[in-house]
């Protein structure tokens, strides 16, 4: 337990919330610009088993803001490369990769794996399929969304007042590909922080609010849904 001594003396998470963390496992869809801070932050708290899924490899444009992968890295499978990089930063975690990208025929096979599931994926289509999937399978989704300097964030479970398609509409929406690199850092963080609340059962999770952030500006609003 040395390794977590610092957030077991947190009188949130102590033992017994350490035991809980080391029993769960998370789902992350999309092993990218959220996916990297998200799979690192949890990796090193401690979660027992995480599941990472993502087709896509490891290109020059991805390393301004993909902090998991460096420049070795590049033309290699995203899953496999972050595998290998959260078992170097904590090998008693279990790093399982689903080298696919989510569809609507393996979406319940996935998700069904999972205590939480984690949205890091960078389009709607993905994001509705995703959303509609832990509806029907009851488990909770945090949900993140970045572009440029702003980034959304909320957590959808039984007891949401609105769907994913409600807050955000057709999924014909193309999102801008400028984004700063800090800004999916800031996002995955609160990201991570959001599952680690679930599993720990600690702190106010984001559900049925919406949290706004943009980096220009230092504003961070919080919306009642």
């Amino acid at each position: 337990m040395k390794r977590y001594e610092r957030q077991i003396a947190l009188p949130e998470i102590g033992e017994q919330g350490q035991r809980k963390i080391q029993n769960a496992s998370i789902l992350i869809v999309g092993v990218g610009g959220l996916g990297s801070p998200v799979a690192l932050y949890l990796a090193a708290a401690g979660i027992g088993t995480l599941h990472l899924v993502d087709a896509d490899v490891v290109s020059l444009s991805n390393l301004g803001r993909q902090i998991i992968y460096n420049t070795t890295h590049l033309g290699k499978s995203k899953v496999e490369i972050a595998k290998q990089v959260l078992q170097d930063l904590n090998p008693d975690v279990k790093v399982l990769t689903h080298n696919v990208f989510l569809d609507k025929e393996n979406a319940l096979s996935l998700v069904e794996k999972a205590d939480v599931v984690v949205d890091c994926s960078d389009n709607f289509a993905t994001r509705y399929i995703l959303h509609d999937t832990c509806k029907q399978a009851g488990l909770p989704l945090v949900f993140g969304a970045i572009e440029g300097f702003e980034g959304l964030l909320t957590v959808f479970t039984s007891d949401s007042h609105y769907t994913l398609q409600e807050l955000f509409g057709s999924t014909n929406r193309t999102p801008s590909k400028a984004v700063m690199g800090v800004t999916p850092g800031v996002l995955g963080s609160l990201q991570a922080n959001e599952a680690l609340k679930i599993i720990g059962n600690y702190g106010e999770i984001l559900s049925n609010k919406l949290l706004t952030v943009n980096l220009l500006t230092n504003l961070f609003n919080l919306i009642d849904l």
